[in-house]
Protein backbone atom coordinates (compact mmCIF):
# COMPACT_ATOMS: atom_id res chain seq x y z
CA UNK A 1 0.00 0.00 0.00
CA UNK A 2 2.70 2.17 0.46
CA UNK A 3 4.41 1.61 -1.93
CA UNK A 4 1.36 2.31 -4.47
CA UNK A 5 1.24 6.05 -2.51
CA UNK A 6 4.87 6.75 -3.13
CA UNK A 7 4.55 6.05 -6.79
CA UNK A 8 1.62 8.18 -7.14
CA UNK A 9 3.29 10.99 -5.49
CA UNK A 10 6.38 10.15 -7.74
CA UNK A 11 4.14 10.23 -10.84
CA UNK A 12 1.93 13.72 -9.60
CA UNK A 13 5.04 16.13 -9.51
CA UNK A 14 5.58 16.35 -13.34
CA UNK A 15 2.00 16.42 -14.06
CA UNK A 16 1.79 19.31 -11.55
CA UNK A 17 5.01 21.40 -12.70
CA UNK A 18 3.59 20.74 -16.28
CA UNK A 19 0.58 22.80 -15.49
CA UNK A 20 1.99 25.35 -13.63
CA UNK A 21 5.01 26.09 -16.95
CA UNK A 22 1.54 26.03 -19.27
CA UNK A 23 -0.30 28.44 -16.90
CA UNK A 24 2.53 31.01 -16.89
CA UNK A 25 2.93 31.00 -20.78
CA UNK A 26 -0.80 31.90 -20.83
CA UNK A 27 -0.64 34.43 -18.57
CA UNK A 28 2.42 36.26 -20.37
CA UNK A 29 0.60 35.67 -23.42
CA UNK A 30 -2.07 38.13 -22.57
CA UNK A 31 0.69 40.92 -21.31
CA UNK A 32 1.15 43.80 -23.79
CA UNK A 33 3.72 45.76 -22.08
CA UNK A 34 7.00 44.03 -21.54
CA UNK A 35 10.17 46.30 -18.91
CA UNK A 36 13.20 45.42 -19.74
CA UNK A 37 14.55 44.83 -16.89
CA UNK A 38 12.71 41.26 -17.58
CA UNK A 39 13.77 40.51 -21.00
CA UNK A 40 16.19 37.38 -20.13
CA UNK A 41 19.46 37.98 -22.86
CA UNK A 42 19.81 34.08 -22.90
CA UNK A 43 16.32 33.80 -24.16
CA UNK A 44 16.47 35.88 -26.98
CA UNK A 45 19.38 34.69 -28.31
CA UNK A 46 17.81 30.91 -28.09
CA UNK A 47 14.43 32.43 -29.43
CA UNK A 48 16.72 34.31 -32.70
CA UNK A 49 15.91 38.24 -31.64
CA UNK A 50 18.20 40.71 -31.33
CA UNK A 51 19.04 42.49 -28.14
CA UNK A 52 18.03 46.20 -27.89
CA UNK A 53 21.00 48.36 -27.07
CA UNK A 54 21.45 49.31 -23.93
CA UNK A 55 20.62 53.04 -22.66
CA UNK A 56 23.20 54.92 -20.21
CA UNK A 57 22.03 55.49 -16.66
CA UNK A 58 21.55 59.08 -17.05
CA UNK A 59 19.17 59.12 -19.86
CA UNK A 60 16.03 59.44 -17.57
CA UNK A 61 17.74 62.77 -15.84
CA UNK A 62 16.20 65.64 -17.88
CA UNK A 63 18.82 68.18 -19.58
CA UNK A 64 19.18 71.40 -16.88
CA UNK A 65 17.16 74.07 -18.85
CA UNK A 66 19.25 77.24 -20.61
CA UNK A 67 19.58 80.16 -17.81
CA UNK A 68 17.17 82.73 -18.96
CA UNK A 69 18.81 86.93 -18.61
CA UNK A 70 17.53 88.87 -15.58
CA UNK A 71 14.83 91.30 -16.23
CA UNK A 72 15.46 94.72 -15.47
CA UNK A 73 12.92 96.97 -13.57
CA UNK A 74 14.34 100.07 -15.89
CA UNK A 75 16.92 100.36 -19.01
CA UNK A 76 20.36 100.99 -18.11
CA UNK A 77 23.78 101.21 -20.07
CA UNK A 78 25.83 97.71 -19.47
CA UNK A 79 29.16 99.37 -20.11
CA UNK A 80 28.12 102.18 -17.30
CA UNK A 81 27.77 101.57 -13.47
CA UNK A 82 25.71 104.50 -13.22
CA UNK A 83 22.33 105.40 -14.47
CA UNK A 84 21.93 107.01 -18.08
CA UNK A 85 21.24 110.67 -17.68
CA UNK A 86 18.18 111.65 -18.07
CA UNK A 87 17.04 115.68 -19.53
CA UNK A 88 15.43 118.25 -17.46
CA UNK A 89 12.58 117.61 -20.00
CA UNK A 90 11.75 114.47 -18.71
CA UNK A 91 11.57 115.53 -15.05
CA UNK A 92 8.52 117.15 -13.51
CA UNK A 93 8.56 118.17 -9.51
CA UNK A 94 5.28 117.78 -8.08
CA UNK A 95 4.04 118.19 -4.22
CA UNK A 96 4.53 115.99 -1.22
CA UNK A 97 1.19 113.97 -0.51
CA UNK A 98 -0.28 114.41 2.38
CA UNK A 99 0.35 112.02 5.67
CA UNK A 100 -2.12 109.50 6.01
CA UNK A 101 -2.23 110.13 9.56
CA UNK A 102 -1.36 112.11 12.66
CA UNK A 103 1.47 109.96 13.84
CA UNK A 104 3.01 110.72 10.68
CA UNK A 105 3.25 114.25 11.55
CA UNK A 106 5.66 113.26 14.90
CA UNK A 107 9.11 114.49 15.10
CA UNK A 108 11.84 114.91 17.25
CA UNK A 109 10.92 117.80 20.25
CA UNK A 110 11.47 121.48 19.31
CA UNK A 111 13.76 123.14 21.52
CA UNK A 112 11.89 125.44 23.79
CA UNK A 113 10.96 128.91 22.09
CA UNK A 114 12.40 131.67 24.06
CA UNK A 115 9.41 133.93 25.19
CA UNK A 116 9.97 138.22 24.04
CA UNK A 117 8.51 140.53 26.06
CA UNK A 118 5.58 141.44 24.11
CA UNK A 119 4.64 137.49 24.49
CA UNK A 120 4.85 137.72 28.72
CA UNK A 121 1.49 136.99 29.83
CA UNK A 122 2.08 136.64 33.44
CA UNK A 123 4.62 134.64 35.59
CA UNK A 124 3.24 133.38 39.04
CA UNK A 125 5.31 134.56 41.51
CA UNK A 126 4.20 132.33 44.61
CA UNK A 127 4.86 133.29 48.20
CA UNK A 128 5.54 136.94 47.50
CA UNK A 129 6.89 138.79 50.16
CA UNK A 130 6.64 143.23 50.42
CA UNK A 131 9.36 144.40 51.05
CA UNK A 132 7.67 147.75 50.80
CA UNK A 133 4.08 149.15 49.69
CA UNK A 134 4.57 148.40 46.02
CA UNK A 135 7.87 145.86 45.82
CA UNK A 136 7.80 142.55 45.95
CA UNK A 137 10.33 139.75 46.14
CA UNK A 138 9.37 136.46 45.42
CA UNK A 139 11.54 133.27 43.88
CA UNK A 140 14.63 135.60 42.86
CA UNK A 141 12.14 137.85 41.78
CA UNK A 142 12.40 141.68 42.34
CA UNK A 143 9.36 143.26 41.25
CA UNK A 144 8.29 147.06 41.46
CA UNK A 145 4.33 147.76 40.50
CA UNK A 146 4.48 149.15 37.43
CA UNK A 147 2.41 152.62 37.29
CA UNK A 148 2.78 153.63 41.17
CA UNK A 149 6.03 155.01 43.08
CA UNK A 150 6.65 152.47 45.47
CA UNK A 151 6.48 153.82 49.45
CA UNK A 152 10.08 153.37 51.39
CA UNK A 153 9.27 151.10 54.40
CA UNK A 154 11.19 153.90 56.67
CA UNK A 155 9.41 156.70 54.67
CA UNK A 156 7.04 159.42 57.45
CA UNK A 157 4.62 161.80 56.80
CA UNK A 158 3.02 164.69 58.76
CA UNK A 159 -0.08 164.98 59.85
CA UNK A 160 -0.84 168.25 62.00
CA UNK A 161 2.83 169.29 62.62
CA UNK A 162 2.92 165.70 64.30
CA UNK A 163 5.43 162.68 61.96
CA UNK A 164 4.20 159.18 61.83
CA UNK A 165 5.49 155.97 60.11
CA UNK A 166 3.21 156.07 57.26
CA UNK A 167 5.94 153.79 55.06
CA UNK A 168 6.13 151.17 57.49
CA UNK A 169 2.32 151.29 58.13
CA UNK A 170 1.50 150.92 54.10
CA UNK A 171 3.62 147.96 54.06
CA UNK A 172 2.02 146.46 56.81
CA UNK A 173 -0.95 146.71 54.81
CA UNK A 174 0.34 145.54 51.52
CA UNK A 175 1.32 142.17 53.19
CA UNK A 176 -1.94 141.84 54.57
CA UNK A 177 -3.24 142.24 51.10
CA UNK A 178 -1.17 139.65 49.68
CA UNK A 179 -1.68 137.10 52.34
CA UNK A 180 0.54 134.52 50.45
CA UNK A 181 -1.54 134.42 47.63
CA UNK A 182 0.44 134.50 44.15
CA UNK A 183 0.94 137.06 42.43
CA UNK A 184 0.71 137.04 38.62
CA UNK A 185 3.11 139.70 36.84
CA UNK A 186 4.50 140.31 33.26
CA UNK A 187 8.06 139.22 33.93
CA UNK A 188 10.31 137.39 31.97
CA UNK A 189 10.18 133.47 32.74
CA UNK A 190 13.79 133.32 34.51
CA UNK A 191 14.42 135.66 37.61
CA UNK A 192 17.37 138.27 37.65
CA UNK A 193 19.13 140.31 39.98
CA UNK A 194 17.57 143.67 38.67
CA UNK A 195 14.37 144.76 39.93
CA UNK A 196 11.87 144.50 36.97
CA UNK A 197 9.09 147.19 36.51
CA UNK A 198 5.58 144.91 35.69
CA UNK A 199 1.98 145.02 35.88
CA UNK A 200 0.77 142.33 38.74
CA UNK A 201 -2.66 141.01 39.19
CA UNK A 202 -4.48 138.62 41.97
CA UNK A 203 -7.08 137.17 40.18
CA UNK A 204 -8.76 139.92 38.11
CA UNK A 205 -7.61 142.50 40.26
CA UNK A 206 -5.02 144.99 39.40
CA UNK A 207 -2.58 145.48 42.64
CA UNK A 208 -1.34 148.78 41.53
CA UNK A 209 -4.91 149.57 41.32
CA UNK A 210 -5.93 148.86 45.00
CA UNK A 211 -2.88 150.08 46.41
CA UNK A 212 -3.28 153.63 44.56
CA UNK A 213 -6.83 153.84 45.31
CA UNK A 214 -6.54 152.77 48.62
CA UNK A 215 -3.60 155.40 49.70
CA UNK A 216 -0.71 152.95 50.38
CA UNK A 217 0.97 154.32 46.94
CA UNK A 218 1.44 157.24 44.89
CA UNK A 219 0.35 157.75 41.10
CA UNK A 220 3.48 157.60 38.71
CA UNK A 221 3.08 160.62 36.36
CA UNK A 222 1.65 160.18 33.48
CA UNK A 223 0.49 156.78 34.29
CA UNK A 224 -3.04 154.86 34.74
CA UNK A 225 -3.80 155.47 38.15
CA UNK A 226 -3.59 159.15 38.30
CA UNK A 227 -7.43 159.98 39.18
CA UNK A 228 -7.22 157.23 41.54
CA UNK A 229 -4.41 158.78 43.54
CA UNK A 230 -7.18 162.21 43.26
CA UNK A 231 -9.97 160.48 44.94
CA UNK A 232 -7.55 158.79 47.88
CA UNK A 233 -6.20 162.42 48.83
CA UNK A 234 -9.90 163.41 48.53
CA UNK A 235 -10.87 160.78 50.86
CA UNK A 236 -7.86 161.01 52.60
CA UNK A 237 -7.02 157.49 52.39
CA UNK A 238 -4.13 155.60 53.95
CA UNK A 239 -0.62 157.63 53.39
CA UNK A 240 -2.80 160.75 52.73
CA UNK A 241 -5.24 160.68 55.66
CA UNK A 242 -4.00 161.50 59.22
CA UNK A 243 -2.01 159.66 61.96
CA UNK A 244 -3.67 156.55 63.20
CA UNK A 245 -4.77 157.03 66.46
CA UNK A 246 -2.84 154.83 69.48
CA UNK A 247 -5.12 155.77 72.02
CA UNK A 248 -6.69 151.74 72.46
CA UNK A 249 -3.34 150.50 73.09
CA UNK A 250 -2.03 150.27 76.56
CA UNK A 251 0.20 152.96 77.97
CA UNK A 252 3.99 151.86 77.72
CA UNK A 253 5.58 151.17 81.26
CA UNK A 254 7.08 154.45 83.36
CA UNK A 255 11.20 154.57 83.32
CA UNK A 256 12.58 153.95 87.22
CA UNK A 257 15.65 155.23 88.20
CA UNK A 258 18.50 153.73 87.15
CA UNK A 259 18.95 149.71 87.99
CA UNK A 260 21.61 149.11 90.70
CA UNK A 261 25.02 148.02 89.64
CA UNK A 262 26.14 144.64 90.70
CA UNK A 263 29.55 144.55 92.25
CA UNK A 264 32.29 143.34 90.56
CA UNK A 265 33.51 141.14 93.34
CA UNK A 266 32.12 140.29 97.01
CA UNK A 267 35.35 140.49 98.56
CA UNK A 268 36.14 143.82 100.07
CA UNK A 269 38.85 145.89 98.42
CA UNK A 270 40.97 145.99 101.38
CA UNK A 271 41.52 142.13 101.71
CA UNK A 272 39.83 141.88 104.93
CA UNK A 273 38.05 139.26 106.77
CA UNK A 274 34.35 138.22 105.16
CA UNK A 275 31.84 138.49 108.14
CA UNK A 276 29.23 136.32 107.51
CA UNK A 277 25.31 138.08 107.73
CA UNK A 278 24.40 137.76 111.21
CA UNK A 279 20.92 136.73 110.27
CA UNK A 280 22.51 133.02 108.94
CA UNK A 281 23.86 130.88 111.25
CA UNK A 282 27.83 129.67 110.91
CA UNK A 283 28.60 126.75 109.10
CA UNK A 284 28.34 123.61 111.46
CA UNK A 285 32.07 122.03 112.26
Amino acid sequence: MRLLQTALAVLALPVMAALVVTGGRAIKGHESTIAVDQIDPDALADSGTETPPEEPATSAIPAPAAPQPPAHSRAIDPEVVAPPALSDNELERVEPRAPLSDLALAGPPKPPKTKMPGDWNGTKLFQPVAIAAGLIESKGYAVAVSGVDVVKADETCADEGKSWACGARARTAFRAFLRGRAVACTVPPEGGRDTISAECHISNQDVGQWLVENGWARAAQGGPYVEAENKARTARKGIFGSAPKLDGLPALPAASGPAPVAPDSILPADGGDVTPPTDQPAPAQ
